[in-house]
């Protein structure tokens, strides 16, 4: 566990070549973000160079971005080296619209604005390119190149079956080592469904749930023929021949298929009992004395962690998980107040980060040890014990 501080160009030319596992990182969008001297641009190809030769060949690199200039994002990693393998969209329901109401000035245009509600941030995937022939020998070579598809499933409704999809639709199929016989079809683990590259908060679930309401998956009924469902299920038992028993699908809204993770305000300021609460930085002048006196939408405009763009643990977990072998090295070069290395302390991993603002490094520091000395079970949601040797990291 190293964190260190200053410009991130020069502290990775500090790190041996190929020495991290994996890159997870929420760096500058480029957006002039509250007049932020950091966010004049998105980082340089020069940055990303550094960050391939410091990552093991095979090695996956995830950067969070701007909507509006992801473009500029992805292109400079993809001209630092990387291969962009996908892009992952993470959805979020709590953005506020800034949008001029034209209205105001011009009558005839009431109604009529400049901005859409923010409500995602494209995360770019990309990875080093292999030095051996396979991904096979690679990653018996350096333990990269892959993606942990089963810690990262989506967990499910079912208990006794197994999920099956096919070019005709999904359903369930009873328990068993079935090889798949339809063009098209792939067996899935009791476990969960396959991690997609969409993931959504929970105000955002909950939104897409209002649209989509209850749905069902799979049911099928004894005294069917396979391949029909009932109601509006997409069962598709196959083979011909009749149900000999019923088969209970899942049901809930399409939420139901992605992770949800959330922010919360203990999340953003566990460990900071010490420090002095100070005036949230992404809150505009006005919000603020809004706040202060009653009126606008900001209840709170104080925080002891107050980095403008915190992600949530539980999310920055995630993807470590998605991306880095078991007990392996992440690194992020914009740590910004240690959500990623509070993240890899719960999951296990070796964490390295960069940070160029003092402020910033303390508070990751803090949140860092007060995971580590508290260590958190993750099926209880819950923390479990207190390390009361309170044996210091850095």
């Amino acid at each position: 566990m190293r964190l260190l501080l200053g410009d991130c160009l020069d502290k990775l030319k500090d790190l041996d070549d190929n020495s991290v596992d994996s890159i997870v990182t929420d760096p500058p969008y480029g957006l002039s973000f509250m007049g932020k001297q950091w966010d004049y641009d998105v980082p340089s190809q020069e940055i990303w160079e550094e960050c391939m030769r410091v990552l093991k060949p095979g090695g996956h690199l995830l950067s969070f971005a701007g909507s509006r200039t992801y473009h500029r994002m992805a292109v400079r990693i993809e001209d630092a080296g990387f291969e962009i393998r996908d892009q992952i969209m993470w959805v979020y329901g709590s953005g506020f619209p800034k949008s001029h109401n034209i209205g105001k000035k011009v009558e005839e245009y009431e109604g009529w604005g400049t901005a859409l509600k923010p409500a995602h941030e494209p995360i770019v995937m990309a990875r080093k390119p292999l030095s051996e022939k396979t991904i096979v020998d690679n990653v018996l070579e350096w333990g990269t190149g892959g993606i942990n598809i089963d810690e990262s499933r989506i967990p499910s409704d079912y208990s006794d079956s197994e999920r099956r999809t096919s070019k005709t639709g999904v359903g369930i199929w009873n328990k068993g080592n079935r090889p798949a016989k339809e063009e098209g079809e792939e067996r899935h683990n009791p476990n969960g469904r396959f991690p997609a590259n969409i993931i959504f908060d929970e105000e955002a679930g909950k939104i897409l749930d209002e649209q989509t309401g209850i749905l069902k998956s799979g049911n099928l009924n004894a005294g069917h023929k396979r391949g029909v469902g009932t109601g509006n299920s997409y069962a598709n038992g196959g083979g011909g021949g009749i149900i000999d028993r019923n088969y209970g699908g899942d049901e809930g809204g399409a939420s139901r298929f992605f992770y949800c993770p959330k922010t919360s305000k203990t999340d953003r300021n566990e460990g900071l009992d010490g420090f002095e609460e100070k005036r949230k930085s992404h809150i505009t002048s006005q919000n603020f004395e809004n706040a202060l006196t009653g009126g606008g939408n900001t209840r709170n405009p104080y925080s002891k962690n107050n980095h403008p763009t915190v992600k949530p643990t539980d999310l920055m977990l995630y993807l470590i998980r998605l991306v880095t072998p078991k007990g392996g090295t992440t690194l992020d070069p914009f740590m910004g107040s240690g959500s990623t290395g509070k993240a890899a302390v719960r999951g296990g991993f070796d964490f390295i980060g960069i940070e160029m603002d003092e402020e910033y490094i303390e508070i990751a520091t803090a949140r860092i040890q007060y995971e580590k000395d508290n260590p958190y079970n993750e099926e209880k949601g819950e923390r479990v014990e207190i390390n009361k040797n309170h044996e210091k990291f850095w």
